[in-house]
């Protein structure tokens, strides 16, 4: 494990929260199953943080299918 990770110099109160409710080892196969769940959760988030900036940006597929045919080494940029 990274010491910085385990070194916090404060906890909020979901993570003493956390914390209390993990006092006890769990069968490696619960916590194999709280590790998905919690990587299900942060997934999901990265997901609506990103269809957020896609709305806010006016980003959609058809902007995505521009940029996959689009090649950095053509940008009138380097051409002069």
């Amino acid at each position: 494990m990274i010491e910085d990770e385990m070194a916090p110099t404060s906890l909020n109160e979901q993570q003493v929260m956390m914390l209390r409710l993990l006092k006890n080892p769990l069968p490696d196969e619960d916590f194999i199953q709280m590790q998905r769940l919690a990587i299900k959760l942060l997934a999901k988030q990265l997901d609506q943080e990103v269809d957020k900036w896609e709305l806010e940006n006016g980003i959609n597929g058809e902007t995505y299918e521009a940029l996959s045919k689009f090649h950095f080494r053509s940008s009138s940029k380097h051409s002069e």
